[in-house]
């Protein structure tokens, strides 16, 4: 089940840190605007533990048709590019390691709100051009997604990406403008995530606005 949270996503080509015990995050930094593990757990219902962290976006992802890059990646440089003053990931999972539920939370910080709203706007265009997607990875492995968006408002949109062999399993994405940044959450588990990621997403743009 885990490859089918990373593959979805592209959180597989990013570079993993091994924990070292509790990092020291230094107040107003990207990573404290993170939510932490206890918070998320208590609004997915489950306990989740800390996993792979990241502070740049991923490389696009090889996907066909090629207009899907962004549906398939949308936490990639396809979306966020390369304009972003920082950025920062973090994936918690399950704490008994079973791949029954991820939480991916992302922040990018741009120089400027213009910035900010021209990323989330590639990523709306993006989710309106791709119905359904083939994911190559590095191994050559394929797999097939179909995405289904939400009407976006101007500042928030959500989508589902749903994976072909398994119905009851899926990602729950809500994406925030929130001043210079662009926060998404993903919540990837048996059963409907959207409420959950639609919370947690909130929370997320709330502690960037500060």
């Amino acid at each position: 089940m885990p490859c089918l949270v990373l593959a979805s996503v592209g959180w597989w080509m990013w570079p993993q840190q091994p924990p070292t015990g509790p990092p020291h995050i230094a107040e107003g930094t990207v990573q404290a605007d993170l939510l932490g593990p206890a918070s998320v757990s208590r609004v997915a219902g489950t306990t989740l533990v800390a996993g792979a962290q990241s502070d740049r976006p991923g490389a696009e992802l090889k996907v066909s048709p090629s207009d899907c890059a962004i549906a398939a990646g949308p936490t990639t440089q396809s979306v966020y590019g390369q304009e972003w003053s920082a950025f920062q990931s973090a994936t918690y999972r399950d704490s008994r390691a079973t791949g029954s539920a991820t939480v991916n939370q992302v922040i990018g910080v741009y120089p400027n709100t213009k910035k900010a709203a021209a990323a989330f706007a590639t990523l709306t265009g993006g989710l309106a051009k791709c119905p359904s997607s083939t994911r190559t990875d590095e191994g050559g492995r394929t797999s097939k997604w179909a995405y289904k968006a939400r009407p976006a408002t101007e500042v928030a949109v959500a989508w589902t990406a749903a994976q072909d062999t398994d119905a009851s399993w899926s990602c729950a994405h809500q994406a925030q403008v929130s001043g210079r940044s662009l926060v998404q959450v993903a919540v990837c588990r048996a059963g409907d995530g959207g409420a959950t990621a639609s919370k947690l997403a909130s929370s997320l743009a709330g502690k960037v606005r500060r």
